[in-house]
């Protein structure tokens, strides 16, 4: 059983993810949330076992609250967990500290497709099981 359906990835900032303004560039945060993303599902749903069964996972929204900017030379620590489930979509949410301070607040609503008709299905069985077996994080208390 799983305590909480948590990961926690280190980011390395490049000189790639700087922009003009010499902070990171608002698309880097969405290549930081999709590797956050995957980790998380490699560490609990591996994507294999979803597409050999047709599925898909599909990001249906993004919302992204930048609290601070980052800058090439720290060090980002970033928190994803799946926070709710509706019969057919994930809440996932995230957020990417700096030296112990919230820069970053995100969620994504994901949905699985059906590869083979292009619909959305409810949720898969593994998650919903998964997710009733843990505790929700309650916030940024968790830090």
């Amino acid at each position: 059983m799983n305590k909480a359906l948590l990961t926690i990835c280190n980011i390395k900032v490049g000189t790639y993810d700087v922009d003009f303004a010499g902070h990171v560039s608002n698309i880097s945060y969405i290549r930081w949330l999709e590797d956050m993303r995957l980790q998380l599902f490699d560490s609990f749903f591996p994507l294999s076992n979803f597409i050999n069964k047709g599925l898909v996972p599909v990001i249906a929204s993004t919302k992204i609250d930048y609290k601070k900017p980052i800058r090439l030379f720290e060090s980002p620590i970033g928190y994803m967990w799946i926070e709710s489930l509706g019969a057919a979509s994930i809440k996932i949410s995230a957020y990417i500290l700096v030296d112990s301070v919230i820069t970053t607040q995100a969620s994504h609503v994901a949905v699985f497709i059906d590869q083979s008709n292009g619909k959305p299905v409810k949720v898969p069985q593994e998650i919903v099981k998964a997710f009733i077996n843990y505790k929700p994080i309650p916030g940024p208390i968790f830090f």
